[in-house]
């Protein structure tokens, strides 16, 4: 069997990994990158998670009065077209680099030194001095009688390319994932139905902010059922029976046409062979790692969703600049660096986040004070009316003390850019009064800090 010997192996061509690797070979580092699929060149991101989703997500939100089901096809052919683009330049990124080498393969330790790269009949041993594991995360399939079984249910990976549209979906979970999609579908005409374990939905959102975010999912014709579980999934000819108990504790059933489970994701471990290394892994299957990304096994790294931390791209880039610094830098930068990390649910408008929630700041014991409004009832902000997308809210919660901003809610189109300026003006220590009295071009969402913030 040939041995291959690289200065980095990365395991998994997600953000972190495939941008260390790109950015070492074009130091002239000898660097290989094992991805076992050829459909996920460039990671989860751009393939199955953030940009084809956000392509339909775009597209649902055009519907308007027209054929959902006709537009949900020709949207799903756009996804495919453009993740088809986006795997070709990220394999272009890196094999234009003649000291990068692309594996394509399933890698398992066989030691802490070396990984076994099997593709069909093909067997490849490769040894490195530093190894990257990047592989990401998988779905959770929660326990329900027949789930497994059903040929009508779904992860996010595969609805996203199903066709028919179907005209009646179940969600089974209300995280970011299953409100993201539950939105989508109901714009794309669906009728939507949300199974959620927890007493309300927006559960790291203050109360208020929660209940005008799903009023504004209820107005889309998603319906909401909280506080239930479901116990079974039956397929009949037509359609798939799902049951469930419901906040009362009686057992209730529902048919649809497919059903999505969104019950999480867990980083992606499996067959691995960490058995046969020290890497230790804990109770939820993510590999342990210390600030600065190092497993227990110190030439060994875990980046990305598989390390166990928060399950976003921009998470894993700067995991990424957190290793390139361990290995070519200073070796000064840590996680332990990261404040004020925005999040968005990219529901219609979109759901961002920033910080301390007002229920946080008053169990941290804060002095502050709250900015709130709500976004028809902004008047120095038009451009949500131009947009069509009046509703919402942005608010604030602001330390009276030191008048810097303690958190963000902003519920509102466009909110994905407008957090970012929020948390940019957090880290930099700029303040509510700063913020409120900066020149913002007009029309733009932006100017609703003029106003919100007085």
């Amino acid at each position: 069997m040939e041995t291959l010997h690289f200065d980095l192996v990365v395991i998994g061509f997600g953000k972190a990994g495939k941008t260390l690797a790109w950015t070492l070979a074009a130091q002239g580092k000898n660097v290989a990158l094992i991805e076992q699929s050829n459909q996920m060149y460039g990671g989860t991101c751009i393939n199955i998670g953030c940009v084809p989703t956000k392509a339909l997500v775009h597209r649902a939100e055009q519907v308007a009065d027209s054929n959902g089901a006709e537009l949900f096809e020709e949207a799903v052919a756009f996804r495919g077209k453009l993740t088809e683009a986006m795997r070709a330049k990220n394999k272009q990124l890196l094999v234009t680099h003649e000291t990068a080498k692309l594996i394509d393969g399933h890698a398992r330790f066989v030691s802490d030194r070396e990984v076994e790269v099997t593709a069909g009949d093909d067997r490849l041993r490769v040894t490195a001095d530093y190894f990257v594991i990047n592989t990401g995360a998988s779905p959770v399939i929660p326990e329900a009688e027949g789930i497994n079984e059903s040929r009508r249910v779904f992860t996010s990976t595969e609805l996203q390319t199903h066709t028919p549209r179907p005209q009646r979906l179940a969600v089974v979970g209300g995280g970011p994932i299953g409100i993201e999609f539950a939105s989508m579908f109901a714009h794309f005409g669906s009728e939507v139905t949300v199974f959620n374990r927890g007493e309300r939905l927006f559960g790291s959102s203050d109360p208020d902010v929660a209940e005008v975010a799903s009023q504004i999912l209820s107005d889309a014709g998603v319906k909401i059922l909280n506080g239930v579980s479901v116990t079974s999934v039956e397929d009949g000819e037509d359609a798939t029976s799902v049951g469930y108990r419901d906040s009362a504790g009686e057992v209730q059933r529902l048919e649809v046409d497919a059903v999505l489970v969104a019950a999480g994701r867990r980083p992606a471990t499996e067959d691995l062979g960490l058995e046969n290394t020290s890497v230790k892994v804990d109770d939820r299957g993510a590999i342990e790692v210390d600030q600065t990304l190092h497993t227990s096994v110190p030439h060994i790294f875990a980046v990305g969703d598989v390390n166990g931390g928060p399950q976003f791209t921009y998470i894993s880039l700067d995991d990424f600049r957190i290793v390139l610094d361990q290995l070519v830098g200073e070796g000064k930068r840590s996680a332990q660096d990261r404040f004020a990390v925005a999040t968005t649910t990219f529901m219609t408008p979109p759901l961002s986040q920033v910080g301390m929630t007002e229920q946080e700041a008053q169990q941290a014991g804060k002095n502050f004070r709250v900015a709130s409004k709500p976004v028809d009832q902004i008047a120095a902000m038009p451009k949500a009316k131009i947009l069509e997308t009046p509703q919402g809210v942005m608010k604030f919660v602001i330390d009276t003390d030191t008048d810097q901003i303690l958190g963000a809610q902003l519920l509102v189109v466009e909110s994905v850019e407008v957090i970012n300026l929020v948390a940019m003006a957090m880290r930099a220590g700029i303040t509510a009064t700063q913020l409120r009295n900066s020149i913002y071009t007009h029309p733009s969402v932006t100017e609703g800090l003029n106003e919100v913030l007085a």
